[in-house]
């Protein structure tokens, strides 16, 4: 039998359903005239019953109310008198009326006091556990920072010192030599005694108005940064009273879980380098410790997408970020390029090498990028790792990455040879795009910006005539003969930028453009802020050549620096030194005792003070030592980086 598809309902037909004959007969639709009456006489009962209990019940309202309230329960009830003449008479239940009332009131005040006891136990209770709970709070405070102290206060691995030569010592033998150097040795004093008097723990040092001074590189904080940044040349000179003055504010005050936000840079530099230094001279392990201290509160700023650190760094929060006038939100290449020297140090003297890591990765990212022309922008943003506006120069936002790969190499006791490398082709391009004669005879280093030359040099460029002298020395196809020439002329350019000027100090930059040859133009361009770079480079030439100008010059820098920079409450800078009459910016920066005044010392010094062949200064110039990196987990082996 074949059984029949199913279709769905909506194609089935469904057949009429045949109902047949009814299952239930029919109804009635009426009542009897019988059972209505019935149902009638049932509905009446109902009705009188429901009227009647309405009427006749008795009345709730005659009946005594029944209070639960406390005053009732624990106190007789009061009532007033019935037919009494005067309602406000009250009758006391029971047959002694006065017992009555006695009881009453006693009952009351037992109450009132007891109500009182209670709160005064609870007030009490209450102020004894916020007291507890804030001794139990300071305990733990107490216990939290003994054990900061104990690990901050821990002493670091041993490692083997680098040899120390020249530490003291380079007295001159001819007398006036010895005369200027002793002149030197008394601005120095001029200048910390003053800051030691009405700036001391301050960052700076207003000497007019008489007090401290502190720019936004080194946040809100007073981190006493002229302490840090002079202790070096303190101990050079020989001012070992004062040297201990600013070590022990530093074990005292220096502190840096402070909820500041600091330049990165500037912060590597004159402190890391400055405690470095301290350290390696005085031997002094607190120096150090303090070192590595402030480098921990740096190493979040290294936290971005490409590893390239941001500008600024919170020393409490660790939030990044960088400046707001560079190009889309960049880095620096002269910050981001300008920390290794301190933290293969750091990396040495810990035996941590997450310093070493940090800034070898930096390396070999810039290595792998594409550099117009060979130069390298002075813009990278962390975040894409790409090159920001096509700007490149040699002075500000660039110099220092270029004079850390030279130094790079000689700290390495030259076995860097990647980093030497780094520079020779940073260098030549520099010498083929950027480094130009005027029409005057002048060298100049000009600025390379979206393609083409702006014919303009900073004071800060003038730091390049000593980084060719310095290295001159192992460069290709043995052009010694000709990058020590090049720093001459470099070092005579700048001369030439003091000596076209009515107080024979600087400009911040100059331009070469026609008949202008080594002036600033522009009145922001024409003020001297103390800085250190032509006696710098005239150090570098005086060590490589003896040639006696470098030391007339740097003579004649220091007496327009004493007769137009020095006020009573120190030095300051000056507004327009094409002006006979200067005005003065009342701002001794730190750079001024760090720098400055230690190359014009040096400048003044037997060879023998830190011979170049054992140290290494850095940008702030900070000397540190030559390490011998073949015999430590830092040498140039790949595998290690």
């Amino acid at each position: 039998m074949t059984t029949p598809a199913l279709l769905p309902l909506s194609g089935r037909r469904i057949p009429p359903l045949n109902l047949g004959p009814p299952s239930f007969p029919h109804h009635r639709a009426t009542l009897r005239l019988s059972e209505k009456f019935i149902l009638l006489l049932i509905l009446s009962a109902f009705i009188t019953l429901c009227f009647g209990a309405f009427f006749f019940l008795p009345d709730s309202s005659k009946h005594k109310r029944f209070d639960l309230g406390l005053e009732d329960v624990l106190i007789p009830h009061v009532d007033a008198g019935k037919g009494a003449k005067n309602p406000g008479v009250f009758l006391i239940h029971g047959p002694d009326e006065h017992r009555h009332r006695e009881e009453e009131e006693r009952l009351r005040n037992k109450i009132r006091a007891d109500h009182e006891k209670a709160l005064e136990e609870a007030k009490e209770k209450l102020r004894k556990s916020r007291e507890e709970i804030r001794a139990e709070i300071q305990t733990e405070k107490n216990k939290v920072v003994q054990e900061m102290k104990i690990k901050e206060n821990k002493p670091l691995p041993p490692v083997p010192i680098p040899k120390l030569v020249g530490v003291s010592g380079g007295d001159p033998e001819d007398n006036d030599i010895r005369e200027k150097r002793e002149k030197i040795k008394e601005m120095m004093k001029h200048a910390w005694d003053n800051y030691r008097t009405y700036g001391w723990g301050h960052n700076e040092l207003r000497p007019i108005a008489r007090k401290g001074h502190s720019p936004n590189i080194f946040g809100s904080s007073q981190m006493g940064a002229t302490i840090v940044d002079a202790l070096d040349t303190l101990y050079i000179m020989g001012l070992h009273d004062e040297f201990l003055d600013g070590q022990r504010w530093i074990e005292d005050n220096l502190d840096f879980s402070v909820n500041s936000e600091v330049s990165v840079f500037e912060v590597n530099i004159r402190f890391i380098g400055g405690l470095l230094a301290a350290y390696y001279l005085s031997g002094e392990e607190v120096f150090k410790m303090k070192a590595v201290q402030l480098a921990e509160k740096l190493l979040p700023a290294f936290n971005t997408p490409t590893g390239i650190p941001w500008a600024m760094v919170n020393l409490k929060s660790g939030v990044g970020r960088n400046w707001g006038w560079a190009s889309a939100g960049s880095s620096i290449l002269a910050e981001f390029g300008t920390l290794h020297m301190e933290f293969i140090h750091l990396s040495y003297l810990t035996g941590d090498l997450t310093y070493y890591k940090k800034v070898m990765h930096i390396r070999k990212l810039l290595q792998k990028m594409d550099r117009p022309n060979g130069l390298y922008p002075n813009y990278l943003n962390p975040r894409t790792g790409r090159w920001g506006q096509y700007h490149t120069s040699v002075g500000g936002l660039g110099d220092s990455f270029y004079e850390y790969l030279l130094k790079a190499w000689l700290m390495s006791d030259k076995t860097d040879h990647e980093a030497r490398k780094m520079y020779d082709d940073a260098i030549e391009a520099i010498e083929k795009h950027l480094i130009k004669k005027s029409r005057g005879g002048l060298t100049f280093i000009g600025e390379w910006k979206n393609g083409h030359l702006e014919k303009k040099m900073g004071h800060l460029a003038c730091f390049a005539g000593g980084m060719f002298a310095l290295g001159a020395d192992g460069s290709r196809a043995d052009k010694a003969g000709h990058y020590l020439e090049l720093g001459a002329e470099i070092a005579r350019t700048c001369h030439e930028s003091y000596d076209r000027t009515a107080l024979k100090l600087g400009p911040e930059s100059f331009k070469f453009d026609g008949a202008v040859e080594a002036v600033a133009v522009r009145q922001a361009e024409k003020y001297y802020i103390l800085r250190p770079e032509v006696i710098e480079t005239y150090w570098y030439l005086w060590r490589f050549t003896h040639d006696p100008r470098y030391r007339q010059w740097g003579w004649e820098a220091a007496l327009a620096i004493e007769k137009y920079c020095r006020v009573s409450g120190g030095f300051s800078g000056v507004k327009d030194v094409y002006s006979s009459t200067p005005t003065h910016d009342d701002v001794q920066q730190s750079f001024f005792l760090a720098e400055t005044l230690k190359y014009l010392y040096l400048l003044f010094s037997g060879d023998d003070l830190l011979p170049l062949d054992h140290w290494v200064f850095n940008t702030e110039a900070h000397p540190l030592p030559v390490l011998h990196l073949a015999n430590t987990t830092l040498s140039g082996n790949p595998a290690v980086r």
